[in-house]
């Protein structure tokens, strides 16, 4: 093993003499005490490096190790339920070694070496297989069948596969092809910055589900897809992500915690092994793989972490899976380049953030995609990338947010306004917006219902109204609407407060599936039409808003998956109500200067 030497410490970056021969973003060990460094920038003998852990005590004249590999991450059965670091340390295997902190320059293996699985073969020997074929299946949790398959670049004959429980380094299929044999373990490694290969792009047409009203029905996302959620502090990022990574449907969850603070990914570590998956009931962690790099954390690991999660996530998607990435936040990944850019001396970009800034951001988004895999037996794999964004003070002129917008095909704005009126999620109707309605309405329609897509454009333009009469309202007051105009401030209210907005810590009310929100937006609209309907019948508006049944349709979204049926109940009520308006008759036998009277809260006259 070659060395080199150090000449220079800068925090996480160290320059190093010595280092002919060396690559871009090989991976080195820094100093005697082996900390893990990648190469960033050459000139001449010199080497400039990125260290992934704290370079306090390392001087100049250590010595600097050389490995020839860039940085590779480890693929195969152990990576569910499984806790890293940014540069896939299992958090839980060190913990038991070396306790609370982890121990600089430590080497754990990724993947348990102990443990053994059970390996059972999908095809049989004299079979040929290339890169991407799959040649057996582990069961690796109740949730997810591991598919074991053929690395990139290698292809032959089987002369021999054997089925039992083996370690992950043990030999399970032995190839051969013309000029040499290859023996196949149920893992390989994979260069983090490197996309995987697959067969075919397809077109994003399936919908990805969250279970969050206002995404699903006015902002939603594509399975293979990729959304943004900036924010000011305050605004609910990180809950919607969480939302996200519990409910979205998705196979498996890639959770990335990148440059967060502590006590937010503490609050994931300890909530996702007690939470539920809706679909089968079993632990959500059964389908996750999380990986913690917070603030307090080495800044440098950050970029890695973001490269780590997004290649674990492209190796589950090559198996035919559905993968979600959640990625908390990119603008600590942002800043930390900044700050490595800034020791490198490089110009400065925008605000300081390197120039190359954009391209780092679209690298990282472009890996999502719906595709056709390699490999037989043929299958479709799509892999979802949900980015959070922290620009300061909420300014989405902020350059990391401009960068990502130009990417991204989904942009949920959420403003701390929303927040402080305690309206959550705080997404922003008015500037939020998807460009997958279009490609996803047949696909939303198939699973609700024909009219689904142009019932959540109708209750957009309610709202769209709303926001153009609460310019009025502020200039000359309600009173001096007319009862019409009113009606559209009432309709959008109940759009706002009965539809739009979730408890994500309510036990019902933090998931709604398409049916259930196609039925709540249903049963919104129709009350609507029919209150719009009976005020040009001579109904008064004051009695309109007055209806016993508003009490249901506020409870809507409290009732289970299993009685949805009392939703589309609430439609007869409201048919019989109106009619009985219509034809003079009161729905309760107050007296006439009772309800006279102005409505509480809503500013109204008779």
């Amino acid at each position: 093993m070659r060395n080199g030497e150090i000449t220079k410490v800068s925090g996480p970056l160290v320059v190093a003499k010595g280092m002919t021969g060396s690559k871009m973003y090989d991976v080195v060990r820094v100093s005697d005490e082996r900390l893990v460094g990648e190469i960033v920038g050459l000139a001449g003998d010199l080497a400039s490096i990125q260290v992934y852990e704290d370079t306090s005590g390392i001087g100049p004249g250590e010595p600097v190790y050389m490995t020839d590999e860039p940085l590779f991450v480890e693929l195969g059965p152990g990576l569910i339920e499984s806790i890293f670091d940014g540069i896939q340390r299992p958090l839980d295997i060190i913990k038991e070694s070396t306790g609370d902190y982890i121990t600089r320059g430590i080497e754990v293996p990724a993947l348990a070496r102990k443990k053994k699985w059970h390996f059972k073969p999908t095809v049989k020997a004299g079979a040929e297989v290339g890169p991407g074929d799959i040649i057996g299946e582990v069961q690796e949790t109740k949730l997810v069948l591991h598919k074991i398959l053929v690395p990139p670049g290698i292809k032959g004959k089987i002369k021999d596969i054997k089925e039992g429980d083996f370690l992950v380094t043990d030999v399970i299929c032995t190839l051969a092809d013309d000029k040499e044999k290859h023996d196949l373990t149920m893992m390989h490694r994979w260069p983090v910055r490197v996309p995987r290969d697959y067969k075919e792009r397809l077109a994003p047409s399936l919908t990805l589900s969250t279970g969050q009203r206002v995404i699903d029905t006015f902002f939603p996302i594509a399975k293979g897809g990729t959304a943004c959620c900036p924010g000011p502090f305050g605004s609910g990022k990180t809950v919607i992500q969480h939302q996200l990574a519990k409910w979205a449907d998705a196979e498996i969850i890639v959770y990335i915690g990148c440059g967060e603070r502590g006590n937010e990914m503490t609050d994931v570590l300890l909530e996702f092994p007690e939470l539920k998956d809706p679909r089968s009931g079993e632990p959500l962690m059964k389908r996750t793989v999380l990986i913690a790099n917070t603030s307090n954390m080495p800044v440098a690991a950050r970029e890695a972490s973001v490269y780590t999660g997004i290649t674990i996530a492209e190796y589950f998607r090559d198996m035919g899976y559905s993968v979600a990435v959640m990625a908390d936040s990119t603008s600590r990944w942002a800043e930390a380049m900044r700050e490595i850019s800034g020791r490198l001396e490089e110009m400065p970009g925008e605000e300081g953030y390197p120039a190359y800034l954009a391209a780092r951001v679209s690298s990282f988004y472009e890996r999502a995609g719906r595709v056709k895999t390699l490999g037989k037996p043929e299958r479709e794999g799509a892999l979802s990338v949900v980015g959070a964004v922290s620009p300061p003070g909420g300014d989405l002129s902020d350059p990391v947010v401009q960068a990502t917008l130009r990417v991204v095909k989904v942009f949920w704005s959420l403003e701390d306004k929303l927040a402080y009126q305690r309206h959550f999620p705080a997404i922003s109707w008015l500037n939020s917006y998807s460009l997958y309605i279009d490609d996803i309405a047949d696909d939303v329609n198939k699973m609700t219902a024909k009219d689904f897509t142009e019932l959540s454009r109708e209750a957009m333009k309610l709202l769209e109204q709303e926001a153009e009469l609460q310019e009025i309202v502020r200039l000359i007051g309600v009173d001096a609407l007319s009862p019409e105009d009113r009606l559209i401030l009432e309709g959008a209210r109940s759009l706002r407060e009965d539809f739009l907005h979730q408890n994500a810590f309510h036990e019902i009310d933090t998931y709604a599936s398409l049916v259930k929100q196609y039925r709540m937006l249903s049963v919104c609209m129709f009350h609507y039409n029919k209150a719009r309907e009976a005020l040009k019948r001579g109904v008064a508006f004051d009695d309109i808003v007055k209806m016993d049944i508003r009490n249901k349709i506020a409870r809507m979204r409290y009732l289970e998956e299993s009685k949805l049926d009392t939703i589309d109940a609430i439609k007869d009520e409201l048919t019989a109500d109106f009619d009985r308006m219509i034809k003079g008759e009161t729905e309760n036998t107050e007296p006439e200067t009772a309800r006279d009277k102005v409505t509480e809260g809503h500013g109204g006259k008779k």
